[in-house]
């Protein structure tokens, strides 16, 4: 299975690419700048790239990414600190993200004769992003199965769609995965915050999956603090 892995540069992703790779599937990595203001998020794709001797192509999408207005990611919207499960997360939301850049995704597999695409979604990000969600999943494989009927047979595979991130953790652990080659904060500074939903997600994920975090954040303890905070309300 040639596998195209739709990488950001984040821990989920890049965690995957390791995992296709040592299964001896990984054809390519594809990543796209949409006006996000953590794009030095790509820069840890091409090092992953690199490291795991596969092509890596970037999509301009910062046009597109302009119209899809209104999230703290690519807006002038602050990014909100707390856990990733709370209902302020949801300004973090880019409309049909996952859809665009997974269409693509297929088109490439299609002309290049891959035959999956593999995304690394996870059961941490339901609650938040539609488009993340098992029932988008499937349906996007519906999607493309009549959009390339007769041409070619494309899998989407999202291997942690019903797991956690710290499954994830585990998985890219095992598979080798140099963590602190990836990169998640969304506020895109010098080092993860420590503060927002996706750098508390990604501390809480080293703690399940008892994996050590080399990490360094600029509050490393606040993760604990929104978690309580979160199972209070």
């Amino acid at each position: 299975m040639k596998t195209i892995v739709i990488c950001s540069g984040g821990l989920d992703s890049v965690s995957l690419a390791h995992v296709v790779a040592q299964e001896g599937n990984l054809h390519s990595l594809l990543s796209f700048d949409y006006g996000q203001r953590h794009v030095k998020e790509v820069e840890f794709a091409a090092a992953a790239a690199k490291r795991l001797g596969v092509p890596h192509q970037v999509i301009d999408m910062r046009n597109i990414g302009a119209g899809l207005s209104g999230s703290a990611l690519t807006d002038d919207v602050d990014v909100p600190d707390g856990h990733y499960a709370e209902e302020t997360m949801k300004v973090t939301v880019v409309p049909n993200r996952n859809a665009i850049m997974l269409t693509i995704g297929f088109g490439f597999a299609a002309a290049q004769g891959a035959d999956a695409v593999a995304v690394a979604v996870h059961g941490g990000d339901h609650f938040i992003y539609p488009d993340c969600r098992p029932g988008f999943i499937d349906a996007m494989q519906t999607m493309q199965n009549l959009a390339l009927d007769g041409y070619a047979n494309v899998t989407l595979s999202a291997p942690f769609v019903n797991g956690s991130k710290g499954d994830i953790v585990t998985a890219g652990h095992a598979a080798g995965t140099p963590f602190a080659e990836t990169w998640s904060c969304y506020k895109g500074g010098n080092i993860h915050c420590g503060r927002c939903g996706t750098c508390v997600e990604r501390r809480e994920a080293f703690a399940e999956a008892g994996v050590d975090d080399p990490t360094t954040y600029a509050d490393p303890d606040y993760w604990l603090e929104a978690l309580a905070s979160a199972k209070d309300s």
